[in-house]
């Protein structure tokens, strides 16, 4: 059985690894079908592609769009994209403007609670200055002890209701589906399990998707829980979706799920990937 991995990220966008590292890395987990989906960026792509043909593993291109979907961020995963294509292209940049003003803001919250430099802080661990993330902020927290961990900086300065925590308005559920189809992708919802819908929200938000062309939902993700594999494998059934399956890898020793850790879909599911080759 091919071990397939479709959502992992490099240091072009929250990640730590250079896409080659990232490669090398999923390898040496025993991965033999990778996609590389930086957030709302496509700049690693060129040499993933590289590094997985080098390691041996079949390359599927990729990328995580952010949304906003009734007032929450939502993730979607474009799969087998062409990373070139114009409306693509030019909806990333628009989704990656805003993200400096977030940044400045961020750090002006935490230093009205107490932690001075946060910018520049983070500023360290960016690999691409266009997104800078609230886990670049996380990082620089850790590194100077105000929180033993990155969930830890999430629970007490970055979630809503928490002094670092700025919103920001994304774009839309439409033009996200449209700008990969457009591209010749499959979009795919990133580890539903993880908003704080209720469960007419998300049925709403998979019946919205679906109508729009949405493809798959994630079954199986580092961001889900062991008994939210079964659930979500039985919603994509139920709406019809292909299921889809990825460690959300970010850093060793920093991801819920490592890739080696992960485990496959359940059976009575259809991979995102089966008439892919």
């Amino acid at each position: 059985m091919l071990k397939v991995d479709l959502h992992c990220h490099s240091n072009v966008s929250d990640g730590v690894m250079t896409p080659q590292a990232v490669a090398a890395y999923a390898r040496q987990a025993g991965v033999d079908v990778w996609a590389l989906t930086d957030h709302d960026e496509v700049g690693g792509i060129a040499a993933a592609r590289v590094a997985a043909e080098e390691q041996g593993m079949r390359f599927i291109t990729g990328v995580e769009i952010s949304i906003t979907w009734a007032r929450e961020t939502v993730h979607i995963v474009g799969l087998n994209i062409d990373e070139h294509h114009p409306e693509l292209t030019a909806g990333l940049a628009r989704t990656r403007a805003g993200r400096d003003h977030r940044a400045r803001e961020i750090s002006r919250q935490l230093e009205l609670a107490g932690i001075d430099g946060a910018y520049e802080g983070a500023l360290k661990f960016v690999g691409n200055p266009d997104l800078m993330s609230r886990t670049h902020f996380a990082r620089y927290l850790v590194e100077i002890g105000a929180c033993a961990n990155i969930p830890e900086v999430f629970r007490k300065y970055l979630s809503e209701g928490r002094p670092g925590y700025v919103p920001h308005s994304w774009g839309t559920l439409a033009d996200t589906v449209g700008w990969i189809r457009a591209a010749g992708g499959v979009a795919v919802i990133a580890h539903p399990g993880r908003y704080r819908f209720s469960q007419l929200a998300q049925g709403q938000l998979f019946d919205e998707f679906k109508q729009l062309g949405g493809a798959a939902i994630e079954v199986v993700t580092g961001s889900h829980t062991p008994d939210q594999y079964p659930e979500y494998a039985q919603l994509a059934n139920y709406y019809g979706f292909l299921a889809s399956r990825g460690s959300d890898f970010h850093a060793p020793g920093e991801s819920r799920v490592d890739f080696a850790a992960l485990p496959p879909l359940p059976g009575n599911v259809t991979p995102v990937w089966h008439d892919w080759f």
